[in-house]
């Protein structure tokens, strides 16, 4: 029942005019920013779905690559991964510990993703940065992806409010005027009041640096999508274009009062 009522939703959310619900690739810890006063250890959620609406969630393959870059250098957690589901659909899970201070960044390269409405295979390459014991060393690496968003602003210890920016580059050069897509992770107490709301767009200037101001206590992701210069095949055997998205997920803290 729960599985047909999330394919219903999926044919609405395709079928309704204007609305075209916006695909992330989550990968979000379970904090943020690790001292010696929390745990350390994260669970890091990987799904393939719609934040701001809180779904619904897509199936989503065994990823291609998953790992970190931190001070131990470049590790491989594929071996991490647990799958699990999210609304009846797969998606993955794995957990990491914290040994030496420094900034870990965390990333994914996904399975492509057929999206039939668009004629796309999607896959977003992902990031995540996550601050361990005041190292603050590295947050500016790159990945080397083929799409990347460079972030000019530290990933992380961000208030509410604070401006946000990076750099959209595909192939290690900035990208003119990128597009860029930026959605919250709903945690349920929002109920955006038009279409509009679901997903903000934003544009790059002529050097591929954008910026926005975070409104809101919460996970944020940003998605550059960029087609890709080659085709894929698509499930049915087709040649069919590679939608790139260079995605960054970024936390925001709300500054309140100190208690005395």
């Amino acid at each position: 029942m729960q599985t047909k009522l999330i394919l219903w939703m999926a044919l609405l959310l395709i079928m309704l005019p204007g609305l075209s619900p916006a695909h992330f690739q989550t990968l979000i810890p379970s904090l943020d920013i690790v001292s010696q006063a929390s745990e350390h250890r994260v669970t890091l959620d990987l799904a393939f779905t719609h934040p701001m609406q809180q779904g619904p969630v897509m199936t989503m393959g065994k990823p291609l690559q998953f790992g970190v870059i931190g001070p131990n250098g470049r590790e491989d957690l594929k071996a991490q991964l647990k799958p699990l589901e999210r609304q009846g659909q797969p998606a993955y899970q794995a957990n990491y510990r914290f040994t030496r201070p420094g900034d870990y960044l965390f990333y994914i390269e996904p399975s492509p993703y057929w999206e039939p409405s668009e004629g796309v295979m999607i896959k977003h390459y992902t990031k995540v940065v996550v601050g361990a014991f005041a190292g603050e060393a590295g947050w500016d690496q790159l990945i080397g992806f083929p799409v990347e968003i460079d972030p000019l602003t530290r990933p992380y210890g961000l208030w509410t409010g604070n401006l946000f920016q990076g750099v959209v580059k595909q192939a290690g050069q900035p990208v003119p005027f990128a597009e860029i897509e930026v959605e919250w992770l709903n945690d349920g107490s929002i109920s955006p009041p038009a279409d509009p709301y679901v997903t903000q767009i934003i544009k790059a200037d002529a050097n591929g640096t954008f910026s926005y101001a975070l409104p809101r206590s919460g996970w944020w992701g940003f998605a550059a999508l960029l087609e890709g210069a080659e085709t894929v095949t698509n499930p049915q055997g087709e040649s069919v274009p590679l939608e790139q998205g260079a995605l960054i997920w970024i936390y925001a803290r709300d500054m309140t009062p100190e208690r005395r």
